[in-house]
């Protein structure tokens, strides 16, 4: 099953940034865990779900299936809601009103 998307230059590309934005995702994990403070953990989070959605996509490129898509799209949406969950909860200490 060769795919045209992982031939050549192209191919290539995309599993150096498969690479990098994982290595990424690691170090903002590090963040998450050895973080000073509760909002530099917040960031991370917010990072590490950015980058998932990244590697979604170049996957999506990298095999051809729409449907990872599709899942990068959910997985932004409720990345952002969560993000907003707990940077409310940060603030206020309370999520809902």
């Amino acid at each position: 099953m060769s795919n045209v998307a992982t031939e050549g230059l192209l191919g290539t590309v995309l599993q150096a940034g498969l690479i990098v934005v994982s290595g990424l995702t690691l170090l903002a994990g590090y963040r998450v865990i050895k973080g000073p403070t509760v909002p530099d953990r917040v960031v991370a989070l917010d990072t590490i779900s950015t980058n998932v959605v990244a590697i979604a996509v170049l996957f999506a490129l990298q095999t051809g299936e729409g449907l990872f898509v599709t899942v990068s799209l959910v997985l932004a949406i409720i990345g952002f809601i969560s993000t907003i969950a707990v940077s409310q909860y940060v603030i206020e200490g309370d999520i809902i009103k």
